[in-house]
């Protein structure tokens, strides 16, 4: 059977079911962050933020992650990934987590400190160990914080990391050649922001999000009407804490 408008909102009200139908455990890594990716461009340095619908812990378990996390972003030419990956607890309380990847250390920690530091909005995030250097992970406390509104943060965040390649003025610069004209390149293109919030419609379409016990024989992305999958979990996590907030009266 096709899903209908009638199936989409009895799944708004389960979030738990709607997480079985986006945890597509079937697709490859690549298949998983190019499904609902965004990107960004600022100077010829490009961040790639994927939603990925399944818990940090499990996604960060599948095998040879690494590996295909570093050949992804060299074959997409990604100088960092952001993974917030986003699912229903127990309770059908939302939750997110982080998961930022990046080879290049500076990058890395300018990210993850805006990402740390911001109080508007407030992350709260919450270090999670990792058995990797080039990888850092979190939880987020905020679940209120959604893809859409941790984009600035990330522009925010390669305005900082540019900042700190410049040399201060009144010291000799004594960097080789190749960084200084690294410098001026940067340096001309202060004045224009080249920056884009745009799926890269170069690539070839994935398959479509695999068929689950929720759905006969048709393909999730066949039904009525279209819609982002950010946008029917933003839904899920405004009914959930909702409901919260009705139970918690009656409960006194």
């Amino acid at each position: 059977m096709r899903l209908t408008s009638t199936h989409y909102i009895g799944l708004a009200n389960s979030p738990s079911s709607l997480l079985t139908i986006m945890s597509y455990p079937r697709l490859t890594t690549e298949q998983m962050l190019r499904k609902d990716q965004k990107t960004i461009y600022r100077q010829g340095t490009k961040v790639a933020i994927s939603a990925v619908y399944m818990d940090l812990e499990a996604f960060l378990q599948r095998s040879n992650l690494l590996t295909e996390l570093s050949a992804f972003c060299q074959a997409h030419s990604y100088d960092a990934l952001v993974a917030m990956t986003i699912f229903f607890n127990a309770h059908n309380e939302p939750v997110r987590q982080l998961a930022i990847f990046c080879p290049h250390m500076a990058l890395r920690m300018s990210i993850c400190g805006v990402l740390e530091r911001s109080h508007s909005p407030a992350l709260k995030l919450t270090s999670l160990p990792s058995t990797h250097p080039n990888l850092q992970a979190y939880l987020q406390g905020n679940t209120q914080v959604s893809r859409k509104k941790l984009l600035p943060l990330l522009q925010e965040a390669l305005s900082a990391y540019f900042d700190s390649m410049k040399i201060p003025s009144g010291q000799p610069e004594t960097a080789p050649v190749s960084r200084e004209q690294m410098d001026k390149e940067l340096d001309r293109a202060c004045s224009t922001l080249i920056s884009g919030l745009s799926q890269d419609e170069e690539d070839p379409p994935l398959p479509p999000t695999p068929m689950n016990s929720l759905v006969d024989e048709c393909p999730l992305d066949q039904g009525l009407p279209k819609l982002s999958a950010e946008a029917v979990f933003e839904k899920c996590s405004q009914i959930s804490l909702s409901q919260s907030a009705n139970a918690s009266p009656s409960s006194k």
